[in-house]
């Protein structure tokens, strides 16, 4: 739960530990530092700072949510599970921005990915549809629709809702 400088500050002092571990002849704290350095590597690389940028996200502050997303150089790096969630906060980011292309590409890629639950997978599928019928893409709408409806008992009312509201929508538009 660091951003990425936060993360490279504390892997410094860790390095500069193990070195004068090493210095005193002190292996096993060296060998644990090191440990340390390694974990705060790895962390950089699969998971960024996505937790804080979620938490900026589900505040509405997408500005900061944004700054802390962009500090991730290579997303194709992160874990299949940051991936999808980093995937869905940048369509959402997108959205309130109105870039609504760049908005489906990052809702298309979070489908792919592993979410926190299947409302949410289903959400990033109804936003596709959402965006997919305010563009007149009838198609590609219904696909995505039926995508969504495929996750039958597991998605809840109010998202059952959702998807009752577009399939009348996308009925509606195209007669």
């Amino acid at each position: 739960m660091f951003t990425n400088k936060a993360r490279i500050l504390v892997a410094i002092a860790f390095t500069l530990l193990m070195i004068f571990f090493i210095y005193k002849q002190t292996y096993q704290l060296a060998a644990v530092a090191l440990l340390f350095v390694a974990l705060l590597v790895w962390g950089y690389f699969k998971e960024g700072p996505i937790i804080l940028a979620a938490k900026q996200f589900h505040l509405k502050d997408y500005h900061k949510a944004e700054e802390l997303l962009m500090q991730i150089k290579n997303p194709e790096w992160l874990s299949r599970k940051r991936r999808g969630f980093y995937e869905f906060m940048m369509g959402g980011i997108s959205l309130h921005k109105q870039e609504y292309t760049t908005a489906e590409q990052h809702y298309e890629q979070a489908a792919q990915y592993p979410l926190r639950s299947v409302n949410d997978h289903v959400a990033a599928l109804v936003h596709i549809v959402n965006i997919n019928i305010r563009q007149g893409n009838y198609e590609k709408a219904e696909t995505y629709l039926q995508l969504a409806e495929e996750k039958g008992d597991k998605i809840s009312a109010k998202m059952r809702e959702v998807i009752n509201k577009l399939e009348s929508e996308l009925a509606m538009r195209k007669n």
